[in-house]
């Protein structure tokens, strides 16, 4: 039997990826577990030496570890490198390799919706590794702009200057909303409860010349963005999307099995 896991904070055991993974193992066959696993923030470095001795097969890294573990892994992706922050790592005996399939993840998303980002206007909320993902794959598919506004200006400023993109703020887009095509929330900001400040203020914006509008977070009852797009008229996804997707490419490196995204969806629906 393999064994996988997903490493983070309390938030592990309210993640999907147990169920989407365990019931997607069940239907192709494999035999495998997922379990969460929480990890304080000094224990990092424990837990992934843990994936060594404990002979885990590979680990999904949800936040907040996505950086943070990467001092502890033995070789990185491309991909990874270039972004700072890794969601997925496969064990090969002794060696720890992360990848970061959110970014990819992404990119199917806009694929499968039909959605081009070259030559758009872009942008993306919050400034940690879902963003780092995202601003990855926005400055690939050559995205006109990229405007980050995030919570830390220091993590931003990391991103513009290993990544791409350009720093704005919220009272910066108060005082003249500029001109998105497509925005992207990665904040854990989506409903008026998680922050009722944060969601007036979106819910004041223009955002002219609006295309698409993604969260990253799933799941979320009255969904600001999703309200949001709905004034604005135009398509809404949620992160439900881009986790099936990434989820996929995360299988393919554990397994080499290529299973279809909607199979997590269906996953996660019968669980």
């Amino acid at each position: 039997m393999k064994i996988f896991c997903i490493l983070g904070d309390e938030r592990a055991f309210r993640t999907k990826s147990p169920a989407m993974f365990s019931g997607v193992f069940k239907r192709i066959g494999i035999s495998a577990a997922y379990v969460p696993f929480k990890v304080l923030p000094h224990q990092v470095g424990a837990a992934m030496q843990s994936l060594k001795s404990l002979n885990i097969d590979g680990a999904n890294v949800t936040i907040p570890y996505k950086s943070s573990v990467i001092p502890y892994t033995n070789v990185l992706s491309e991909g990874a490198n270039i972004i700072g922050a890794v969601n997925t790592i496969i064990r090969n005996g002794e060696e720890l390799k992360g990848y970061n399939t959110n970014a990819i993840g992404f990119m199917d998303t806009l694929e499968e919706r039909g959605f081009n980002v070259t030559d758009k206007h872009a942008i993306v909320f919050g400034s940690g590794g879902g963003a780092r993902a995202v601003v990855f794959i926005l400055n690939w598919l050559r995205a006109a702009s990229i405007q980050i506004s995030g919570r830390t200006s220091s993590r931003v400023d990391d991103i513009i200057s290993k990544i791409g993109g350009s720093s704005t703020t919220l009272e910066i887009i108060s005082k003249q909303t500029p001109t998105a095509n497509i925005i992207i929330n990665t904040t854990p900001i989506s409903s008026v409860d998680d922050s009722p400040e944060f969601a007036q203020f979106i819910e004041k914006q223009d955002f002219k010349e609006c295309e698409l509008i993604v969260d990253l977070n799933y799941g979320r009852k009255d969904n600001i963005w999703k309200r949001k797009a709905g004034l604005l008229d135009v398509p809404f996804i949620d992160g439900f999307a881009p986790l099936a997707h990434s989820a996929r490419r995360t299988l393919l490196l554990w397994t080499k099995i290529d299973v279809e995204p909607i199979e997590f969806l269906k996953a996660i629906d019968a669980a």
